[in-house]
């Protein structure tokens, strides 16, 4: 069985075929020879799908024009105008290259790093450049994209329908979920998904370490209409945590800390800010942290072993002991 091809990729290969094709291209002569097409499980499919790679194109500006043959009129064939589509020669400043290097190495695991290097070994090639290390010493790193990323950006580019199962940030409960997939957008080192939540009749957004099990497309491709101004619009909620930490220790956490309890005796002359809530063990710091997902901030925590200790709020502290208690239990083993 041959493996799926991308969109993207069907998209960049369509516009290969029509920018070199000595007239035009026939949608039987598309069919057969452009990669991806292929995936198209009947005739209808196939014209629905080509129709929204032509309509995707014209609008990124490619000029896709019709023609028709001279004895057949109804034989009607496809290409790309090169005349009006030819572009100045690519090139990029060696700091123009470094920028894009930092950028590439921001996906260190995510299912998008294969595409950025690819991406970066073609601007390289087309750049003047003979020192590659400009960015030596300098690593950006994000969260890559959960499992779930592939799927909602394929529904996305075909417009379709999905359904999946996602626990509820405030209440910790999962429900089902119906949602027409409009954005996908990072924000506080996570990726969120903005559409319309078919049961609510609302623009809602979904984090998407939230959504459990898989993501299930429903209806039919080219169902779904994005409105011109889908975009990220509300703030998700802060929560305050609070830690207590050993002296000298988890200096990241230290810097994001936006209350700082009085150091320990011994532990040297740190400057005191207000004093947090939640008193602490005597001989730990204790500090308060702003976050938007306790989730996603636990797993930060578990990093840190006995350096740190969650104060408040509970369900933080649950949720770093749950991912603790496999290692335990691992460690307790002879």
């Amino acid at each position: 069985m041959s493996e799926r091809v991308e969109p993207a990729e069907r998209l960049l290969d369509l516009v290969i075929a029509l920018a070199n094709t000595p007239h035009r291209m026939t949608k039987s002569q598309i069919r057969r020879g452009v990669n991806g097409y292929a995936d198209a499980k009947n005739d209808a499919a196939f014209d629905r799908m080509f129709e929204r790679d032509k309509d995707a194109l014209r609008t990124l500006g490619i000029p896709i024009v019709t023609l028709t043959d001279a004895a057949h009129e109804d034989d009607i064939g496809y290409r790309i105008d090169t005349d009006s589509y030819d572009m100045p020669a690519v090139a990029f400043t060696p700091a123009e290259v470094g920028a894009l290097s930092l950028a590439a190495e921001v996906w260190q695991d995510s299912t998008l790093s294969a595409q950025s290097r690819r991406a970066l070994t073609k601007v390289r090639a087309v750049s003047e450049l003979e020192d590659a290390a400009l960015h030596a010493g300098l690593a950006l790193r994000v969260r890559g994209p959960d499992a779930t990323f592939g799927a909602l950006l394929d529904a996305i580019s075909d417009r379709i329908t999905v359904r999946f199962t996602y626990r509820a940030a405030n209440t910790g409960r999962t429900k089902q979920r119906i949602v027409e997939p409009w954005r996908l957008y990072a924000k506080d080192r996570g990726w969120y998904l903005v559409g319309h939540d078919i049961d609510r009749d609302a623009e809602r957004e979904f984090r998407l370490s939230r959504i459990v099990g898989r993501v299930s497309r429903i209806g039919e491709p080219g169902s779904v209409r994005v409105p011109d101004r889908a975009r990220p619009h509300r703030e998700a909620p802060i929560i305050r945590a609070t830690l207590a930490l050993r002296p000298e220790r988890a200096s990241a956490l230290r810097a994001r800390a936006v209350e700082i309890g009085s150091p320990t005796a011994g532990a040297g002359s740190a400057p005191a800010s207000p004093q947090a809530e939640v008193p602490g063990p005597p001989d730990r710091d204790v500090i308060a942290v702003d976050v938007s997902d306790l989730d996603l901030f636990a797993e930060e925590l578990v990093g840190y072993g006995d350096a740190v200790l969650v104060l408040d709020p509970p369900r933080l502290r649950e949720a770093v002991l749950a991912r603790l208690r496999p290692a335990a239990t691992l460690g307790g083993r002879s």
